[in-house]
């Protein structure tokens, strides 16, 4: 039997918990998490409503005087980070920090310190910015300060790829583990887009549900009635390592990653090419990776942007390569409980679908209402459902037509 990759620990800020325990107690609640924008004035924006991290102080170790220097965006990699390694039960006083990796994905940076500061620059001058300026907002910051903070010095990388972001991370930190470029790999994503510039950027990209008076039921995938995603912040982390590694230090393993799909549309930078063929390939793909059958799957993590083209395709794609067999699969979008983390959604999604195998527990996609008639598959509605699971797959689908779809299994 060929090595397969572990993941031995995790950790999670997100609206709906910032521990593991919270994150998984919340979601089988099936209640949203979404709520109107406070930290600023949103009331000019279309879209003024978000899934939002709440008292991410209280649940930090960091020292003030390093808050101070980082966007929050770093600082939720950072808590998140430290949760997993805690979790993984890592002595970081007897590993080899030269062998320990870390791989993050996010789509947009860190905007809050930037737009901060480029305000103070107009207002106060050169004088006025702060020096970390250069190394806070960038989209490799976090995983800088993760490197920095530990000491870890092994082959690392941050992923760019718009949704589907720390889905490439996570493969990309499978690929060093089994190639022995590392032997401990952190790997997830973080996003912090509930900032003034970030959401004004995210309301002009366009695909945002702008249903603000009942924000509790705006996010609505495969609804007849959905009008777009709803965007969170937060951040997921896991340790991987090899899975004999991890029974060698009897580390808790919660499940494997065994394979990826991947393909690029090539039609156009905001859109999805309108036949969904290029996500089949991804799926196919996928499958054959980890050398699975297609009666092998037991459930797949949504991608769910809750557009009318969007969850068609996605559809569409799943009944072509299952056929039949898709209505024995169960399928979910749990992020429609808290929104969508853009770059960092995959490593949530990896998380939530793993407690969903841990506890034989399926998700559901809440707020589903009026059925569509081109979505007609049986998204778990409302409701979590008991079933076994073994194997799962996560897609995740990126602006311009960027196709991931992952395989996980649990034993």
């Amino acid at each position: 039997m060929s090595e397969r990759v572990a993941i031995t620990g995790l950790g999670v800020v997100s609206p709906c918990g910032l521990k593991k325990e919270t994150f998984w107690a919340n979601l089988k609640r099936a209640d949203s998490y979404i709520d109107e924008i406070s930290r600023f004035d949103a009331s000019n924006y279309p879209s003024r409503i978000a899934g939002q991290v709440h008292e991410l102080d209280h649940y930090t170790h960091l020292s003030g005087r390093l808050i101070k220097k980082i966007d929050v965006f770093s600082h939720m990699a950072l808590v998140a980070s430290d949760q997993a390694i805690k979790d993984s039960n890592l002595d970081l006083d007897n590993v080899d920090k030269n062998q320990v990796g870390v791989f993050m994905g996010n789509a947009l940076g860190g905007w809050l310190f930037a737009e901060t500061e480029l305000r103070d620059l107009y207002l106060e001058g050169r004088e006025g910015i702060s020096p970390y300026m250069a190394s806070a907002w960038f989209p490799a910051a976090p995983q800088g300060q993760v490197t920095i903070y530990y000491g870890f010095k092994g082959y690392s990388k941050t992923i760019v790829a718009d949704k589907a972001s720390s889905a490439l991370a996570l493969w990309y930190a499978s690929k060093t583990i089994l190639e022995d470029k590392n032997e401990f790999v952190l790997a997830g994503g973080m996003e912090a887009p509930i900032t003034p510039y970030a959401l004004l950027c995210a309301n002009s990209r366009g695909g945002l549900s702008k249903n603000n008076l009942t924000c509790k039921r705006a996010y609505r995938p495969y609804d007849l009635y959905r009008d777009g995603f709803v965007l969170a912040e937060g951040a997921g982390m896991t340790v991987l390592e090899k899975e004999s590694h991890a029974l060698r230090r009897n580390a808790p393993i919660y499940g494997f990653i065994k394979g990826i799909g991947f393909s690029s549309d090539g039609y156009h930078y905001n859109r999805y090419r309108p036949d969904s063929k290029n996500l089949e390939y991804a799926i196919e793909e996928c499958l054959k990776d980890a050398r699975w059958s297609k009666r092998n799957v037991h459930y797949i993590c949504l991608d769910a942007e809750a557009s009318e083209m969007g969850d068609y395709l996605e559809t569409m794609a799943l009944k072509n390569v299952f056929g039949k067999q898709i209505e024995t699969i169960s399928l979910s979008a749990p992020k429609s409980m808290y929104g969508n983390l853009l770059g960092a959604q995959t490593a949530l999604d990896l998380i939530s679908t793993i407690f969903s195998m841990k506890n034989s527990t399926v998700l559901p996609t809440i707020n589903y209402q009026m059925s569509d008639p081109d979505c007609d598959l049986d998204y778990t509605p409302n409701k979590p459902v008991e079933r076994q699971i073994d194997k799962a797959l996560i897609i995740a689908r990126g602006r311009g037509g960027i196709n991931v779809v992952l395989a996980v299994e649990k034993e």
